[in-house]
């Protein structure tokens, strides 16, 4: 994904962007996702957004999804049921993800995609033992309305194309 992408050399004394993390949610891998997400509304008292066969998204009541319940399908995937990946929400928008996602390609971060979620759009990353993150910012102006969106298109995720911001 990122081979074609060239990445400028960095000019001597450039800082790079440090991320600013707004709010935060977490991907599970589980077997069953209809029944993770009945365990999770009835023990934690959480709402379910979104729902298609591979996933069931839940919240706490404030934000579009707290907790993603992703079905684990491959046999990789089976044998790593927990943590699919770890959003980090940063502050500044779609600019500021366009500079984190310069950054990463700076110091050869491996980018798993990008994806538009409709209610925001997020680029997922590996740390150095595969543990996958994401940096997402948010394009839906309101809770509300993130969850509306949520809803509407089953927690969507489409691949998009972001540019990356190398200043």
């Amino acid at each position: 994904m990122t081979a074609a992408i060239e990445v400028p050399p960095l000019k001597p004394g450039t800082q790079l962007p440090v991320p600013r993390v707004a709010r935060t949610h977490v991907a599970l891998y589980v077997r069953d996702p209809e029944a993770s997400g009945t365990w999770y509304a009835e023990v934690l008292g959480m709402q379910e957004v979104a729902r298609e066969p591979r996933w069931v998204f839940m919240s706490f009541g404030q934000k579009h999804h707290d907790i993603a319940l992703i079905k684990a399908q491959s046999p990789a995937e089976l044998g790593t049921i927990g943590l699919q990946h770890y959003g980090l929400e940063i502050a500044g928008g779609l600019l500021e993800l366009r500079r984190l996602y310069g950054m990463l390609l700076r110091r050869q971060v491996p980018i798993v995609k990008i994806t538009d979620h409709k209610a925001g759009i997020g680029v997922y990353f590996t740390d150095p033992d595969g543990n996958r993150l994401e940096f997402f910012c948010e394009t839906a102006t309101t809770d509300e309305e993130g969850k509306r969106l949520m809803t509407e298109y089953r927690a969507a995720s489409d691949p998009v194309h972001l540019e990356p911001l190398f200043d």
